[in-house]
């Protein structure tokens, strides 16, 4: 049960304390001058249930989740600080003798912001102040960019993930059904299954290490057979581990009839991606670059006018498999739901197609600023090559003229499963003849070309002129900052590694480290303290000008 505290004002021995012990000034005595207490208990009323014992205020627990995160704290470590510190006193507005709260009080509050889809009060009621302040502000610039983030689990070969899943269901079951999994379960699963499955423990051959995979794979049907039986206890097979076992059975294995057969890497190569582990079923495969990593991806934005403090106003984390140009619309849409549209928004190629270049200006009013993807043909690779955008394109008369003049014979406009298109066929006798066809193409026949509808085309050859300017390099060269506010998350806050497992848990990270992080930039902002500059090496700084 809820009682909302009205009276939030700090204690007068906790004042006089605080300012004498910090005579020149404290993060945590910043804030709570400057900004209050942040948040009401009435914003979490919701939360709670009308009858039972009285909670402990939330606005503290709010507060105390960031203050966790902002110094890497643990549970346990973040209640002995309440108990403790006299600036995190003074922070809560609680007397010098409060004992506290037990350190399990901030699990179950996570849980509750979990269970009601609120954990992204933690940010906005902050942004909501900063706008009634004017240090952030909508139509203003905005930069994003994402990091990769690792899930709190062993990553595992094919044979690991294989065994001890298989292993983690028998588990499962031995809590929920520990009579009847005794019952069923072969004697030679005990030591089989008995122990952690790790690469050292298992087959070195590649003849051993088949029959290993071959064995479990035989193992898990029969188990997914005893749970579906009638006599089995009821519920087993709606089971959480259960659940992931059949997942990654369907992945790595294919039986007809009796016969089980361990699908090769090939098949998997080919096939939609798959769990990772057992234990945070969520976690995804990705390789970026030269980066392999299992877990998420945690992509923010941040405000980034010259005379404002730069403010983190979007966090949205996903899974590591969805690439980037997934998240463009979704970060643009909840900007505008939070009344912080940007009007200029700097992002790097993986954010920006041709589609988003007409419709975002059209459904937000957002500039998109930034590289598009590179142009994958040869023909651009080459010094001189004839790509699509050297080609004249009369959109009117629907007729294309190549860099040498000739004309195209025919304009098609099809379909398929990637969207609308329009095909371009020039005069076989011209192609052959022609003295710059190793700069155009290299068919034996004409030059076939596909372009993009008109919308599309023209937004994507603008954009690509705009970036290569002198004015549009200057305008993106403020998208680096960006890439420093990663680097903070992760060195600070520990941003890369998610503390939990599961997407939403993650999640909840992500918000309460950028809220951190938003607190450490407004003390720096009322402290007038000025803002990082780029590194430099003292070998560096001698370099001629």
């Amino acid at each position: 049960m809820l009682i909302p505290d009205y009276n939030q004002d700090i204690p007068e021995t906790t004042v006089e304390i605080a300012q004498a012990a910090f005579p020149n000034g404290n993060s945590y005595l910043t804030l709570r001058d400057k900004l209050g207490t942040i948040f009401q208990d009435e914003d979490f009323i919701a939360l709670f249930p009308e009858k039972g014992q009285p909670a402990l205020a939330p606005w503290r627990l709010a507060l105390v989740t960031i203050l966790q995160f902002r110094e890497n704290l643990t549970d346990r470590q973040a209640a002995e600080a309440v108990r403790s510190r006299i600036d995190v006193k003074y922070l809560l507005g609680l007397e010098l003798t409060d004992p506290g709260f037990d350190f399990s009080v901030l699990s179950e509050f996570r849980s509750r912001l979990l269970t009601g889809k609120t954990e992204t009060i933690l940010l906005e009621k902050l942004l909501t102040i900063c706008r009634e302040l004017e240090l952030v502000k909508p139509r203003g610039k905005q930069r994003t960019d994402a990091t990769h983030v690792m899930a709190a689990i062993r990553v595992m070969n094919r044979l690991e993930q294989v065994g001890e899943t298989m292993r983690a269901a028998l588990n499962e079951l031995a809590t929920e059904a520990p009579l009847w999994l005794q019952s069923v379960a072969p004697t030679e699963w005990y030591k089989r299954y008995g122990h952690r499955i790790e690469n050292d423990r298992l087959p070195q051959s590649k003849a051993g290490q088949e029959a290993y995979g071959q064995q479990v794979g035989e193992d898990g049907f029969y188990l997914l057979d005893l749970v579906a039986q009638p006599n089995a206890p009821k519920g087993l097979d709606k089971l959480a581990m259960i659940a992931a076992l059949r997942l990654v059975w369907e992945r790595h294995y294919e039986r007809e009839g009796k016969i089980v057969r361990f699908k090769n890497r090939k098949e998997l190569a080919n096939g939609p991606p798959g769990l990772e582990s057992p234990y945070d079923p969520e976690a995804r495969f990705r390789q970026r670059g030269n980066v392999n990593w299992v877990g998420y991806i945690a992509h923010l934005s941040e405000s980034c006018d010259d005379d404002q403090p730069h403010l983190i106003t979007h966090v949205r984390t996903t899974t590591a498999n969805l690439h980037e140009i997934h998240s463009t619309e979704a970060i643009h849409q909840a900007l505008r739901d939070k009344g912080l549209t940007p009007g200029q928004h700097l992002l790097d190629s993986a954010y920006v197609d041709a589609d988003l270049l007409v419709n975002t200006p059209q459904e937000y009013g957002i500039t998109l600023i930034g590289p598009t993807r590179k142009n994958p043909s040869w023909q651009a690779r080459m010094a001189g090559g004839y790509d699509r955008y050297q080609f004249d394109v009369d959109w009117d008369k629907k007729q294309v003229l190549c860099p040498q003049g000739k004309q195209s014979i025919s304009w098609r406009e099809l379909t398929d499963k990637t969207g609308p298109y329009i095909q371009i066929v020039f005069r076989k006798e011209d192609c052959v003849a022609c003295q710059a066809r190793h700069l155009c193409t290299r068919s034996r026949n004409e030059r076939r070309m596909r372009l993009q509808p008109r919308p599309q085309f023209e937004a994507l050859k603008e954009a690509r002129l705009r970036h290569a300017s002198q004015e549009g390099k200057r305008l993106y060269n403020k998208r680096a900052g960006v890439e420093g506010t990663i680097s903070q998350g992760v060195r600070a806050f520990g941003l890369r590694k998610t503390r939990y497992r599961g997407l939403a848990k993650t999640h909840l990270q992500h918000i309460a480290t950028a809220a951190a992080i938003n607190l450490d930039r407004l003390v720096a902002w009322f402290d007038d303290i000025p803002r990082g500059k780029t590194r430099t090496s003292r070998f560096a700084a001698l370099a001629p000008a």
